[in-house]
């Protein structure tokens, strides 16, 4: 393999931290990474290589990458792309050329940190002038449920500009949707709406009135985690 992101990655697996990533992103028959692979590197050592090498990293090196069999390797890719993106500053079409990338390579995207580590820093990021149809089609009806995620994780981009019209709008499409919600999915709209309260509580609280009785448990208790004891005990009953 000509590609020194691949080779670098590779080069720090760790066989027993493998098996304790296999068994925490939940790989076995029937749960949600089932079959996915690890080499059993953590994130601050594959952002250190990511550093190292995302100069030298062509779009045909990140192909190879992100359709790898080993989630670190597609993890470098993504965060790979995301340094790309962020240096690309005023050069537009480089910066549409990680965009479409991104979005031509979601079927890879396949596992909760891979979302959240990549998509506000690329999506959010890049939609933060123009018009967020995307996410919205995205939540609504992506493929799978990490398509899904990513509709709602990239408004984080807009939470921390204090724009949170769409992050509420995002979350009813979820409430919408027919139950049982995923837990993964509940988990990333709560964490969201935990967000935006943090930057306009009462917002949050007045959205939330109407809807709490109905909203999965999941997604509420996430939502109200910063709320005082005795306001949590009473928005969940």
């Amino acid at each position: 393999m000509s590609c020194k992101l691949y080779n670098e990655i590779l080069a720090r697996q760790d066989v027993e931290q493998a098996v304790n990533l296999s068994r925490f992103f939940k790989t076995g028959k029937g749960q949600y990474g089932e079959g996915d692979q690890f080499l059993g590197i953590k994130v601050p050592v594959t952002r250190e290589v990511v550093k190292q090498c995302w100069q030298e990293t062509s779009f045909n090196d990140l192909e190879v990458c992100i359709r790898s069999e080993y989630h670190e390797i597609r993890l470098a890719a993504l965060l790979t792309l995301v340094q790309i993106f962020k240096h690309a500053k005023k050069d537009k079409a480089l910066q549409q050329q990680c965009i479409d990338f991104y979005l031509t390579h979601t079927e890879f995207i396949n596992n909760w940190d891979l979302v959240d580590l990549s998509c506000y820093e690329l999506l959010g990021t890049w939609l933060l002038d123009k018009d967020r149809t995307l996410l919205y089609d995205l939540a609504r009806d992506g493929k799978t449920i990490w398509e899904q995620r990513i509709g709602m994780v990239s408004t984080m981009t807009f939470i921390r500009h204090r724009e949170l019209d769409d992050t509420y709008a995002i979350a009813d499409i979820f409430l919408a949707k027919p139950k049982p919600l995923h837990d993964l999915l509940q988990k990333a709209v709560g964490w969201l709406l935990r967000e935006a309260g943090k930057r306009d509580e009462q917002r949050l609280k007045e959205w939330l009135e109407p809807r709490c009785q109905t909203m999965p448990r999941t997604m509420l208790r996430y939502a109200i985690e910063k709320f005082p004891e005795e306001e949590r005990r009473k928005l969940m009953r």
